[in-house]
């Protein structure tokens, strides 16, 4: 038998709108590792939350696998621990920290299991919501960069077009730096140079022996498409934005309220006939 890997986006994708995980989605993803084939939750999120989402879904056992804060950290769970780790120099933290706070943006970054932030307003407490993490206020974000971070987060819960603008307005220094991207449209992430879901899918197929075109990539999000472009067979959800449909080679029938994810592996297992470019 062929060994797939799936890399398994979070919101938007494994998890409904509610932020639950179906019974039939929870069934598909532990059938597929019996039948020993790889799991690999891909998310923006800490190795914290992926390690309590794994936890709760029962895949913290040999062949799950944790793509963290967009591909910067690669992380086994039944082994406990990061097989690859990328961080974001201090100076770039700084500044984005610095142009951040100017414009009035909020910005967080993260230790190994808090969010940080300088101030306590709607959008932290959106995104604690969100994601379940614990949160420390610090008053002076500065003074929490004495070490690198994984990354950094802007995020505006009304204006995306703020996002946007901050983003080009910033594109030439990021250029050799950083790489930036939306999670969502409330999300604007600064994450290492090199640190994105696809390099997630590159280094675990590496690692693992697997084939890349036996790789099965499935998001709903702009900072999902580039494991969808890598991986042998990219999935957009129903729900995914244009962006990332553009980049697929397969469209879900169902979206992430309705067993997407469940419905791809499924579909593209050793028992079926994978079809890649199908016609949108």
């Amino acid at each position: 038998m062929e060994k797939k890997i799936f890399f398994i986006d979070f919101d938007g994708t494994l998890m409904r709108d509610d932020k639950t995980i179906s019974d039939k989605n929870r069934e598909a993803l532990r059938n597929a590792v019996d039948q020993g084939h790889y799991i690999a939750l891909a998310t923006g999120r800490a190795v914290s939350s992926g390690r309590r989402i794994a936890k709760e879904l029962g895949l913290t056992r040999p062949g799950c696998y944790l793509v963290a804060y967009n591909g910067g950290t690669i992380y086994d769970f039944s082994a406990d621990c990061i097989l690859s780790n990328k961080r974001l120099p201090i100076e770039y933290a700084e500044y984005l920290l610095r142009e951040a706070t100017e414009a009035g943006i909020h910005i967080q970054t993260y230790s190994d299991t808090q969010v940080l932030a300088a101030e306590r307003n709607k959008e932290l407490d959106f995104y604690v919501k969100k994601t379940g993490m614990p949160c420390r206020i610090t008053g002076n974000l500065n003074s929490m960069l004495y070490e690198e971070p994984p990354k950094m987060l802007l995020i505006d819960l009304e204006h995306k077009e703020r996002l946007e603008a901050f983003q080009q307005a910033h594109a030439e220094w990021e250029k050799g730096k950083c790489s930036s991207f939306f999670s969502c449209k409330e999300y604007l992430e600064y994450c290492p140079l090199g640190a994105n879901k696809g390099y997630g899918v590159e280094f675990l197929c590496d690692f693992l022996g697997v084939p890349i075109e036996n790789a099965v990539a499935i998001g709903d999000e702009e900072n999902d498409i580039s494991m969808i472009r890598n991986a042998g067979v990219g999935v957009a959800m129903k729900n995914a934005v244009q962006s990332v449909k553009d980049a697929a080679d397969y469209v879900t029938e169902h979206d992430n309220n309705e067993d997407g994810v469940a419905e791809v592996i499924e579909k593209f297992s050793p028992d079926n006939e994978i079809i890649s470019h199908v016609t949108l």
